[in-house]
């Protein structure tokens, strides 16, 4: 932060050719996918502090003292208007604060999104149950006073470690589902999906593997690691037979079948709740877009030694991206560019485009 925003571009883009030059000294790199400088986060993640007359919501200081980033400047708009009626609804509803060191409160996080639309998804993430029926109770009088909110529930997260959340959600609204309407993709957002945190950069990031899979023209499509099925939803030209996703998560997995659904030929699509490392990696389109920690040995391998005639590779750490490349001798970069997810941090996603040698 500080840093004038070119000179950021810059930095990055060199940050990332250096990575990749070991494994791909020829690829060609295309102009960096620069972003809004400020109020591009579509998602955030605040950790509840203060006390039950009043909460903070933000982060925790090196006491685990709330300090409070209502105001934050990478949070669109949406999200900024939204952040003084869900506070107020948490003190008025009686929430208090989880404390981390006496282990005791009521409420842990909000996470909030907000759509293209500037509808919003809301999660309050609890220590128990206890308090349910009261968020349930009064819910009606934040849909008053916040009417974009469109998804609303409770993350059960009992347990005492460094975790956002739990396994079990329960939606208190009608809607389950955020719309996230992408260019002509409608994507359905579940309280437990994951989504690109930049909407502006992740619509350019579907529009550049678009781009490669419609002069690619593959006859089947793989996307591992397919999330609500961004990916795997633009990257299906026509021509394509088959375009099949692989997710972890079940809720992500129903978004993505919804936006199936949408599409006026449906039963091209697949999806499955699968482990992207231990299920089918074949097809002559390849779209994998894993965690920090990358694909690792044992997928890439089995990528590396497959069918696939071409690889779509997005990364938000291009130290694992090297590596991984590095595990796929039998696969060339031939195109890269950075998509600047994250402004006024280090941190930065790269798309490449790989070809059998």
């Amino acid at each position: 932060m500080g840093v004038p925003y070119h000179r950021q571009l810059a930095d990055k883009q060199s940050l990332a050719a250096r990575a990749l030059r070991p494994v791909a000294p020829d690829v060609d790199w295309a102009a960096p996918f620069a972003s809004a400088e400020s109020g591009y986060r579509n998602k955030a993640k605040w950790v509840v502090g203060g006390d039950g007359k009043n909460p903070s919501i933000g982060i925790l200081d090196e006491h685990r003292e709330g300090i409070d980033l209502r105001r934050c400047g990478i949070c669109e708009p949406a999200l900024v208007d939204a952040f003084p009626p869900l506070v107020e609804f948490i003190a008025r509803t009686g929430l208090v604060p989880y404390d981390v060191n006496r282990r005791a409160g009521d409420i842990k996080y909000l996470i909030v999104t907000a759509s293209p639309q500037g509808e919003l998804l809301v999660r309050f993430v609890l220590r128990s149950l206890d308090r349910l029926h009261d968020i349930r109770r009064r819910l009606p009088e934040l849909q008053s006073v916040l009417p974009q909110l469109a998804v609303a529930s409770v993350n059960l997260h009992p347990e005492h470690k460094a975790v956002i959340e739990g396994d079990q959600e329960i939606v208190l609204t009608e809607q389950s589902t955020l719309l996230m309407r992408l260019g002509d993709v409608n994507l359905y957002l579940g309280p437990q999906s994951f989504f690109q945190t930049n909407t502006a950069v992740a619509a350019g990031l579907y529009r550049q593997a678009a781009a490669w899979a419609a002069r690619i023209v593959p006859d089947s499509v793989l996307d591992l690691y397919c999330g609500v099925g961004g990916f795997a939803l633009h990257c299906a030209p026509a021509s394509v037979r088959s375009v099949h996703g692989v997710e972890v998560s079940a809720d992500a997995v129903s978004g993505a079948r919804r936006s199936a659904a949408d599409l006026p030929d449906p039963d091209r699509f697949t999806f499955d709740t699968d482990d992207a490392v231990t299920g089918r990696s074949d097809a002559d389109l390849v779209i994998v877009n894993p965690p920090r920690r990358g694909l690792g040995a044992t997928l890439a391998d089995r990528i590396d030694s497959g069918a696939a005639r071409h690889v779509i590779y997005s990364s938000c750490n291009p130290a694992t991206l090297a590596a991984d490349l590095g595990r796929m001798p039998s696969l060339r970069a031939v195109e890269a560019r950075l998509f600047d997810m994250f402004p006024q941090t280090a941190h930065v996603e790269v798309a490449v485009l790989l070809e059998r040698r």
